[in-house]
């Protein structure tokens, strides 16, 4: 018996039955792209794009490759900043939500 569950398979359940959770994954992704987390927020991203509109669909929406997204939202991309707005903007759209970031007082 497993006793444990596969945590992306956690984060997309999650994701689809709690919309107040996929809105504060987008928030932290935001968030943490502000104060100097971005390989952490690229992977938040990732996993909630791939719990909602999926990479087929994010390549329709703004107008870039899949693997070009793919590689964007991968622990090592760089994202250009025009990339990751049309990234944010395509989730927040599909979520329909507004985006909430905070910067953190160092």
């Amino acid at each position: 018996m497993e006793l444990t569950r596969n945590f992306k398979e956690t984060v997309l359940q999650r994701v689809q039955s709690d919309a107040s959770f996929a809105q504060a994954l987008l928030d932290e992704a935001a968030t943490l792209f502000l104060n100097g987390g971005p390989e952490t927020a690229r992977l938040i991203l990732r996993d909630l794009v791939n719990a909602t509109i999926g990479f087929e669909q994010l390549s329709a929406l703004t107008a870039k490759p899949s693997k070009s997204l793919h590689r964007m939202l991968s622990p090592t991309g760089k994202p250009s900043m025009d990339n990751l707005a049309a990234i944010f903007r395509a989730v927040r759209e599909k979520l329909q939500v507004n985006l909430q970031a905070h910067s953190v007082a160092v």
